[in-house]
């Protein structure tokens, strides 16, 4: 019944984002700079709680833009109604629905649905992660000098020691391909299904990664923050990898030298 409750909610908040896409809807700017919410972002994540809510009334939500529902049970639905914000508002494919559950703080499910690419990736704890119904698995590369990243960059502290900056201008020096797709749920997911070998961002919020990093764990990839320790959704630092460049990339994030 949660996986049904999940995948509901993402059809519907995905349906929401496919109605106001390349339409025209009210945008408006949070604190910072294009830090953007829609008519779209608000119209999904209403669809999606109510598909929560009509299951499970008295389940804990926290979502990007309510904040959080507040209950005493073990389960909390942690949602982005629109991943990607900015793309989506541009007209720009890259943006997707993420939902994820947890039951007593631990992640037991999770599900992101990109409706424009046809994207739909699911993951339970302990049962792998799937993008169409098919098995995923994260790439084989064992070299960072070798892979293929992805980040994405916060729109402060750009330049500080082991910042977004220094530590992009440090792989792309060295030839290493670094990408920016504007939606880390999408990123997570890209890493999980193989096409990215690592993703690391310094400033993620619960939403962005919940699900995600599920789907990478599922996908048999590894999760850390930037110390190395056991992922948590409440700090901000996300380094996700196949496991093969995982401690060679997080020597990087951390002042260290590329091998050559």
């Amino acid at each position: 019944m949660l996986k049904t409750t999940l995948l509901n909610a993402v059809q519907a908040g995905a349906a929401q984002l496919m109605h106001y896409y390349n339409g025209s809807f009210i945008i408006s700017n949070k604190e910072g700079v294009n830090n953007l919410v829609t008519e779209a972002d608000h119209a999904a994540e209403k669809a999606i709680i109510e598909v929560i809510h009509n299951d499970y009334p008295d389940h804990f939500i926290l979502s990007e833009e309510t904040g959080e529902i507040i209950s005493n049970s073990e389960y909390k639905w942690i949602i982005d109604p629109i991943d990607g914000t900015v793309n989506f508002a541009n007209g720009i494919p890259l943006c997707c629905v993420s939902i994820g559950l947890e039951k007593d703080g631990e992640m037991i499910l999770g599900a992101v649905y990109a409706p424009i690419l046809n994207e739909l990736y699911f993951a339970q704890k302990g049962f792998g992660a799937s993008l169409n119904d098919k098995r995923i698995h994260v790439s084989q590369k064992a070299e960072l000098i070798h892979s293929c990243l992805v980040t994405g960059f916060p729109y402060t502290y750009l330049d500080a020691p082991n910042g977004p900056l220094p530590v992009f201008e440090k792989l792309i020096r060295k030839g290493i391909p670094v990408r920016r797709l504007g939606s880390a749920a999408i990123d997570l997911c890209w890493v999980a299904a193989g096409r990215f070998d690592g993703f690391y961002e310094h400033h993620l919020q619960a939403w962005d990664s919940a699900a995600g990093f599920l789907i990478v764990q599922e996908a048999g990839g590894k999760v850390t923050d930037f110390e190395g320790n056991a992922f948590s959704v409440y700090q901000p630092h996300v380094l996700a990898t196949n496991g093969k460049i995982h401690e060679e990339l997080r020597a990087v994030l951390n002042g260290g030298e590329i091998k050559m």
